[in-house]
């Protein structure tokens, strides 16, 4: 009989990445276990990177340092402040269109505050965050198990988190030094390649356990709504597309991921929880307290029409 690998993929999304949030507060509430000891192995792609790297830091005690309950606190805390822009702000960036749109203070901030000094090779389980490198031109993947054998690998893991969460547009890229004789890394938002970081997930678990039975948690931040109708953008140039493009981009990735392993694995091992957004802006900066409360609604209601496939796959998790 096959060992069995539990695997988890967070989307990325900006702030909506508090949907993921509450759904892994129900899952730790139903299993009775922090997310850390649930899974081998966690993904996460920008907010989902985010996520991914507090689940599985370890606290001073050893054990997982936060519970996904407790991160709902930073959308809801530091989103505001992340996603806030000050007069010059607005002014030196034309509204985004020739700087990025936020200071990458606000983000600085809360990672100091919620990941301190902790760093990849402590990872509880293994941990895969995605990240682009836009002078290589390449994917970039933090991997705890290559933090744990190149020091050159080894980033704190808020460095991971600045990283993986400097979307295009709306942050500058992250510059990240690898040491004596070692080039800088220059990197943005993994979600321009994988914005679904659940196929990395199963690739990585595959060459990591080629024999295992992988299990899939596969978690979205909500389907986009807003239709972009022929007739609107027809005529559209850079800058009228500048920003809806990188929401195609990424909805476009998520959607065909979720395609790609409900084939591979079907139901049974790839349990996929994703929300339309009706009630919540789909913006990933809308960061007003409205908005919030929108997006906690949208994740309840997920939870609550999904309540059977939740059940299944957190007694699956625990077995």
């Amino acid at each position: 009989m096959s060992e069995r690998l539990n695997v988890l993929s967070i989307d990325g999304g900006g702030i909506r990445g508090i949907i993921p949030a509450k759904v892994l507060a129900e899952v730790e509430l139903r299993t009775g276990r922090p997310a850390a000891s649930l899974f081998h192995l966690v993904a996460g792609t920008s907010t989902g990177g985010i996520l991914a790297l507090a689940l599985t830091m370890p606290g001073d005690d050893g054990r997982a340092a936060w519970r996904a309950e407790e991160l709902i606190d930073l959308y809801e805390r530091e989103g505001p402040t992340i996603f806030s822009r000050s007069v010059w702000q607005r002014i030196r960036s034309g509204g985004g269109l020739v700087d990025e749109k936020y200071a990458i203070e606000g983000l600085e901030r809360a990672f100091e505050k919620y990941l301190g000094k902790r760093r990849l090779r402590e990872a509880l389980t293994d941990v895969i965050v995605t990240a682009y490198d836009i002078e290589r031109r390449s994917p970039y993947f933090f991997k705890s198990t290559k933090a744990k054998v190149d020091a050159r690998d080894d980033f704190e893991i808020r460095e991971a988190a600045l990283a993986t969460s400097a979307a295009p547009t709306y942050f500058s890229p992250a510059k990240l030094d690898r040491g004596p004789g070692s080039a800088y890394l220059p990197l943005v938002d993994g979600g321009v390649y994988a914005n679904n970081p659940a196929m990395c997930a199963f690739a990585e678990a595959r060459k990591l356990h080629p024999a295992a039975d992988v299990l899939m948690l596969s978690l979205g931040t909500g389907e986009l709504t807003r239709r972009l109708s022929y007739d609107e953008v027809k005529d559209w140039g850079l800058v009228e597309w500048a920003k809806p493009v990188l929401d195609v981009v990424f909805d476009g990735v998520s959607d065909t991921v979720e395609y790609q392993l409900r084939q591979l694995l079907g139901p049974d091992r790839h349990y996929r929880f994703q929300t339309t957004l009706d009630k919540a802006n789909d913006d990933m900066d809308d960061a007003s307290a409205d908005n919030l409360r929108r997006l906690q609604v949208e994740a309840e209601e997920l939870i609550a029409a999904n309540d059977d496939r939740l059940e299944e796959v957190c007694a699956r998790l625990v077995d």
